[in-house]
């Protein structure tokens, strides 16, 4: 089937004593390892994405699987992503939300206040106050969909996502770029990315934001 990875077919080993690869050696061995499943996931992630209203349920599978592969855990893609869409829906929802609507009424915050405190200086201190919720929202939101992977209540996950968005900005940061960075430049060139968006434009992105933020959630 094209979404069962077949784990019977043989392949290289692996050898037992071998030390864990860290960096870039580990992030270029999950990606020979899973290139083939994230094509497919990003395909399944798109077709779940069709009603739109799906979309919130589809972003918490999608991080439930890239957090699966980057924790080098078996993957059965189509079980697991569907598993993940029917438990995981009301957290999903609630998690969209507590992202989205802080990312985007601080975003439009900070333009309508920077745009007319030329003329009345005074608005900039609404102004660093949206981009600080801006730039929280933004550092921490990579974080809290990683730790809603895990079995922890929905609010403990929502406040260590604020203190490690905080408190480890250099993670959240490279994260963040690489979701939110990728989609953005991928909307700015479409339809030339229309490509990259079919095949990996959502996938990849995400992967990478749960791969940056590892080892910070490791630590919990």
């Amino acid at each position: 089937m094209f979404f069962r990875k077949d784990y019977a077919q043989p392949g290289p080993g692996v050898d037992r004593d071998e030390p864990e690869k860290t960096g870039l050696s580990r992030l270029a061995e999950i990606f020979s390892i899973e290139c083939v499943s994230l094509v497919k996931l990003n395909l399944l992630f798109l077709v779940s994405c069709i009603p739109v209203v799906t979309l919130p349920a589809a972003v918490i599978a999608m991080n439930r699987v890239t957090r699966m592969m980057v924790l080098d855990q078996p993957v059965t893609l189509l079980y697991h992503y569907k598993s993940a869409f029917r438990r995981e829906w009301k957290r999903g929802y609630a998690a969209f939300f507590s992202v989205a609507v802080p990312l985007v009424l601080s975003g439009f915050g900070a333009w309508f206040y920077l745009s007319r405190a030329m003329a009345r200086p005074v608005l900039l201190l609404p102004f660093m106050l949206c981009s600080t919720v801006l730039l929280a929202a933004l550092l921490a939101s990579p974080y809290f969909y990683g730790l809603l992977t895990t079995e922890r209540s929905f609010r403990e996950c929502l406040r260590l996502a604020l203190l490690l968005g905080l408190g480890r900005p250099l993670r959240g940061a490279l994260a963040a770029l690489s979701v939110y960075g990728s989609l953005a430049a991928a909307v700015l060139e479409f339809p030339i990315s229309g490509i990259y968006l079919l095949l990996i434009g959502f996938s990849v992105p995400c992967l990478l934001g749960g791969f940056f933020i590892r080892t910070e959630l490791k630590r919990l």
